[in-house]
């Protein structure tokens, strides 16, 4: 089964502006709810910096990991009528989501990564390729 066919790759864009979302609705409720009702501060946060990256990247993951492998859609993605799936078209497995989540972090982190799409044909991200994971268009939702 050809899944560009069934399902084509998501544009760069649609695939940015999930992103975007999700930093939005899951990220920064981690962040306030770990900083203010955690350590009950910014500046506690400050002094356990490194503890409390750590569960901010802990809770995330779990969540990120979860939307992936049993809906397919984070709320970003489902925004935009876009899911991840393997090569097959079906749901990722919880070690591809961890592969995908990590690899993800890595070029959010060193920026230089997100650059690699632009120089490969077929719009896939390292992300993608390592994970052997798609972001497509959800076609299911069409009447």
């Amino acid at each position: 089964m050809n899944i560009e066919k069934n399902n084509p790759i998501a544009s760069i864009s649609s695939r940015l502006k999930a992103f975007l979302t999700d930093t939005f609705l899951i990220t920064t409720p981690i962040l306030y709810i770990t900083i203010y009702l955690l350590f009950g501060s910014g500046e506690e946060f400050a002094n356990n910096r490194a503890l409390g990256w750590l569960i901010i990247l802990i809770i995330h993951m779990s969540v990120i990991v979860i939307f992936w492998v049993f809906k397919a859609q984070t709320p970003g993605l489902k925004a935009y009528d876009l899911k991840v799936v393997n090569k097959k078209n079906e749901n990722i497995s919880f070690i591809q989501a961890f592969i995908r989540y990590f690899i993800t972090l890595f070029c959010v982190i060193t920026i230089f990564a997100n650059f690699f799409i632009f120089f490969i044909k077929h719009k896939k991200c390292l992300q993608d390729i390592l994970s052997n994971t798609l972001i497509v268009e959800d076609n299911s939702n069409i009447d």
